[in-house]
């Protein structure tokens, strides 16, 4: 079963294939998939790469956490579920109604 690891702290100008070759010694990579903002389609600097087994996931985490890229220093560990969301408006903030009336 494949495991999502979460890479953080990548540069704004990091490519797929280049994320893809940091993981590939330690193991098969299944997927790569970089953050981009909504608005400006600019890399966040944080992504997810999925990998074949849960031991290829750990040696990557193992070898990569705490490595550099392009000189960053990348935070890599196994992906956190995303919590679940309200049903309601998922934009989050407040209209009128949330904000005091001095």
């Amino acid at each position: 079963m494949p495991t999502n690891i979460y890479v953080g702290n990548l540069p704004f100008n990091v490519s797929v294939e280049e994320v893809r070759d940091l993981f590939e010694p330690h193991g098969t990579v299944e997927s790569v998939n970089l953050i981009t903002d909504r608005e400006t389609g600019r890399l966040r600097g944080f992504g997810f790469v999925e990998m074949s087994s849960d031991e290829d996931a750990s040696a990557a985490i193992a070898a990569l956490h705490g490595s550099q890229c392009q000189g960053r220093t990348l935070t890599v560990n196994e992906a956190r579920p995303r919590p679940q969301r309200d049903s309601g408006d998922s934009r989050g903030g407040g209209g009128p109604r949330d904000r005091p009336r001095w």
